[in-house]
């Protein structure tokens, strides 16, 4: 009797170690990255997106921007520095690339690379070593001049009432002349979710 009660002691053991043992993550599937999933009720990569796209969209429809040049040349725009307001630690850089990336692709603005200016700089230091040719070695001195810098703020309210959450985010962007200072274009995108707490069971 003895014996028996120490084998189910023993089992029931091993299956409690089981269930409460460590996790991973085994198995997974590639999901389409535009179908809108919030798993969490942080800032996720559909919010990167929505904003990528409303600020694209908006710049390259405004009225400055909508009619190409009578020369045929391209605005150049440099994406810089896009501040987070919020309490949540947001890759602002991911955020810059996604606008970076959705103005380009409109084919309406030449865009220049902020974090590549630095990789350019070490390649000329190179290019000028004496290990290439000096009449095909590249230099200073020939780089485009950017017309236009934009600039941004994300900041968030989160409302919690009961067993309710209220996330809003505002994404504001600025498009500054280089040269005379002043804002060419502005526009902001809203973000509003709603979350229910729920028990959460494994």
């Amino acid at each position: 009797m003895k014996t028996h009660r120490l084998i189910l002691s023993a089992c029931l053991a091993l299956s409690l170690a089981a269930c409460g043992g460590p996790r991973a993550f085994t198995r997974g599937t590639y999901e389409d990255p535009n179908e809108i999933e919030m798993l969490s009720d942080q800032f996720n990569e559909n919010d990167l997106q929505l904003i990528a796209k409303k600020m694209a969209e908006s710049l390259a429809g405004s009225p400055r921007f909508s009619q190409a040049r009578p020369d045929g040349s391209l605005p150049i725009v440099l994406v810089g520095k896009l501040k987070n307001s919020t309490s949540e630690h947001i890759d602002m850089r991911s955020l810059g690339d996604k606008i970076q990336t959705a103005l380009a692709q409109t084919g309406r603005f030449g865009m220049v690379d902020q974090s590549a200016r630095q990789d350019i700089a070490e390649e000329y230091e190179y290019q000028n070593s004496g290990y290439v040719n000096p009449n095909a070695a590249k230099g200073p001195g020939q780089q485009v001049s950017v017309d236009f810098l934009m600039t941004g703020d994300l900041a968030s309210i989160i409302q919690e009432v009961g067993r309710d959450k209220l996330v809003y985010y505002k994404m504001t962007a600025k498009l500054s002349n280089v040269r005379t200072g002043l804002i060419e274009w502005t526009d902001e995108k809203q973000i509003r979710k709603k979350f229910e707490k729920r028990g959460v069971s494994w």
